[in-house]
């Protein structure tokens, strides 16, 4: 398991670490706060949905924009102008609440603005991880990321719960405020040596020039691909959590809303999990093959879920998904960013969340139809059969394509640090450590 935390070694790496941590179980305290706040005022249940859609959309749409920008600018500034940003909207949300004036549509814009500048900012996230630790450390740090996430899903909501209790939602909106003061403070003090802009096109130019490179490199195409079957295919069990609760709690709102709880907190608990598991797996039986279980294996444990006839099984089974599912979202996510070229990771990084923001919401309206019709278990079930039987084909018709999985020449163009030292010395050749892929340090983000 050292090799789980060996980015924790860099300075950096761990401060900015550890400030997003703080960050994210605000932001978790925030959708929380938010959607109580919205059923409450509405008593709807396309209000929570809306404002799901207005956080989560603007990733799918905007982030390729984000990805130019990255690419062109100054990544640490361009990160502190988008935290600063964040801190502001969080404080806007809590004054307008604290004054009476916080109604369902407002928030709801609040919402989508904080989507907005997560779509923008967020290529920057993690396309500054492999500035931050050697190549080898990328998986592991990618993995550290993601457990960061999660640990926010689990600790946040609990937070809110009793702050809220307590307090208020303006209390809840004030702690999230407060809580980007700590990624603010770490961005101020990391050493990333500035690398000069290297686009000088228009974005829309340069975006295109970015998917161009993204495609024709064979490990991004297949991981964009594949993230993309997942999204539509599997991916959409996250949106009927509190449909599966519904089903098997057999109670009214409360034992709803208790079991998915207790569903949400089992993903992310298995979440962490899988997330420290990752590195140390892929060091022993390399990438590729972990990414291919990763996939076979979450489908499986989603026929377990789908089945599951009681709360307590249910909860064990998604605790499963959720350490498999870590591993696809992951897995495919570093190749991208260790297979992108350096000078276009960010847009490279962006394509891939917009496979992933534009898909998984079909795929989450498809799969709500199907449950609605033929039943929530032939749903989640028939989706997971898919997803395996398109990636046996793919192993059988193209396994060329599935080898790009596995890691590519180390070629400068792609890694510039192997290479060895940088202008002035800046850039020291990476030193040698565990098996390596990107994190999202701190996130809105993907479905996970």
């Amino acid at each position: 398991m050292r090799s789980s935390f060996a980015p924790l070694r860099n300075r950096d790496f761990a401060l900015l670490w550890g400030s997003s941590l703080v960050s994210n179980i605000g932001t978790w305290m925030q959708t929380v706060a938010v959607g109580a706040l919205v059923i409450e005022r509405t008593g709807q249940a396309r209000w929570t949905a809306l404002v799901a859609v207005a956080a989560f959309l603007p990733i799918g749409l905007l982030a390729p924009v984000g990805g130019a920008v990255a690419d062109r600018t100054d990544r640490r500034r361009w990160l502190l102008r988008g935290t600063l940003l964040e801190t502001a909207l969080a404080a806007g949300l809590t004054v307008l609440s604290a004054t009476g004036r916080a109604s369902p549509g407002i928030v709801t814009l609040v919402v989508f603005a904080g989507g907005c500048l997560a779509a923008l900012f967020y290529p920057v996230q993690q396309s500054i991880v492999p500035d931050l630790v050697g190549r080898d450390d990328v998986l592991a740090a990618s993995s550290l990321g993601m457990a960061q996430y999660n640990l926010g899903r689990v600790i946040g909501p609990a937070l809110a719960a009793v702050v809220i209790a307590v307090g208020s939602f303006t209390l809840a909106f004030a702690v999230n405020a407060v809580s980007f003061l700590a990624v603010t403070i770490a961005v101020f003090l990391l050493r990333i040596p500035p690398r000069p802009p290297a686009v000088h096109d228009r974005i829309w130019a340069s975006i295109k020039q970015g998917a161009r490179a993204a495609w024709d490199e064979p490990g991004c195409r297949t991981a964009i691909v594949l993230i993309a079957m997942a999204a539509f295919l599997v991916s959409p069990f996250i949106a009927l959590i509190p449909a599966k609760a519904a089903l098997i709690s057999h109670g009214g709102d409360k034992a709803t809303a208790a079991a998915t709880g207790a569903l949400t907190t089992a993903q992310g608990v298995g979440a962490v999990a899988g997330a420290l598991l990752l590195a140390p797996a892929a060091a022993r039986f390399g990438r590729r093959r972990v990414v291919l279980t990763a996939l076979t294996g979450t489908s499986a444990a989603l026929c377990l879920y789908a089945l599951a006839p009681a709360v307590p099984t249910a909860v064990a089974a998604l605790g499963l998904v959720g350490m498999l599912y870590v591993g696809v979202l992951t897995g495919l996510s570093t190749v991208v960013l260790l297979r992108a070229p350096a000078a276009q990771r960010a847009r490279a990084s962006s394509l891939f969340f917009v496979a992933l923001g534009t898909i998984y919401p079909l795929g989450a309206l498809v799969q709500g139809v199907v449950a609605d019709k033929a039943g929530l278990a032939t749903a989640t079930v028939g989706g997971a059969v898919v997803l395996v039987g398109a990636v046996a084909g793919l192993i059988v018709l193209r396994p060329l394509f599935m080898a790009a999985l596995d890691d590519g020449p180390t070629d400068p163009d792609v890694w510039p640090e192997a290479a060895g030292p940088g202008l002035d010395g800046a850039n020291p050749a990476p030193p040698a450590a565990s098996l390596g892929s990107p994190a999202p340090i701190r996130t809105r983000a993907p479905p996970d």
